[in-house]
């Protein structure tokens, strides 16, 4: 896929919670906004960025430079140098497609394609996400919180983090995950890797590159939508982070799956550091 507007392509720099250049960090999130990034070609730029100057206070956000016209209503904050910072993984793809810089990758669906890129989108977003942090916050608690909060330093991060972690665990019950068992949640959480491992499956079977290396796609087209900028996220994120050790054996237990993540990691992300098979 190619940018819409290669004339007018702004100066972005990626705000991504990490230091680590050349690698995939944590948030399926900032590997979701990476991967709408270039599967478009649009080329940009790392750094670690903080919370405290992210616009909404999360991460990822983003800063283009060079992009005049950007609509005063899609800023969310200033940046430095006459930048403009956005955030939120979803606001970030919509502004930028408005102005130009991403093609509309959900344009071509129809109503029932679009209806089913945003339930797997919600899948992911809004059920395996909980599921996934209630594993990484509350049974690996001392892992997630010294990676998460690796830029603030002892004791303060001790207090830090257990200011973090009881936040953590009252959004987890006020949302449901708390309230379950570990064993319900792993069985959730199980289940909605199953499907999808099914759905690919179809996928790849129904995709012209089914017989050479080049990425298939969720919904079974030739061209990537919003879904699987999440579902490539949500893969990666679940292979690397080792606060979700259960997680990460669910998702290497599933061929499918890894040759999904390996095949647009192989053409679009092959400069950044693979996951250990």
């Amino acid at each position: 896929m190619n940018p819409q507007n290669t004339s007018s392509q702004p100066n972005i720099t990626v705000f991504r919670g990490w230091k680590n250049t050349g690698k995939y960090v944590w948030s399926s999130y900032v590997t979701k906004v990476e991967a709408r990034l270039r599967f478009a070609g649009v080329k940009y730029t790392t750094e670690a960025g903080s919370m405290k100057t992210a616009p909404k206070g999360k991460i990822p956000y983003i800063e283009c430079r060079s992009l005049p016209s950007m609509p005063i209503s899609a800023v969310h904050e200033q940046g430095s140098e006459g930048g403009i910072l956005l955030s939120d993984s979803a606001l970030i793809a919509k502004a930028l497609t408005e102005e130009g810089i991403l093609p509309d990758i959900n344009g071509a669906l129809d109503p029932v394609k679009r209806s089913h890129d945003m339930g797997l989108e919600a899948l992911l977003e809004n059920k395996l996400y909980f599921l996934q942090g209630w594993e990484r916050w509350v049974q690996n608690y001392y892992t997630m919180r010294d990676s998460v909060l690796w830029s603030i330093p002892y004791p303060l991060r001790v207090v830090i983090g257990l200011i973090v972690y009881r936040k953590n665990v009252a959004i987890f019950h006020g949302q449901g995950t708390g309230r379950f068992t570990v064993e319900e949640i792993g069985e959730f959480r199980r289940e909605i890797w199953e499907g999808i491992n099914a759905l690919l499956e179809v996928s790849r079977s129904s995709s012209k590159s089914r017989s050479d290396e080049r990425p298939f796609w969720a919904l079974g087209g030739e061209q990537p939508t919003e879904a699987d900028t999440s579902l490539f996220g949500f893969i990666i994120s679940a292979l690397i982070c080792t606060a979700g050790p259960d997680s990460q054996k669910e998702v290497r237990g599933f061929p499918i799956l890894l040759d999904y993540a390996r095949r647009i990691h192989d053409t679009y992300f092959p400069d950044y550091e693979k996951w250990e098979t």
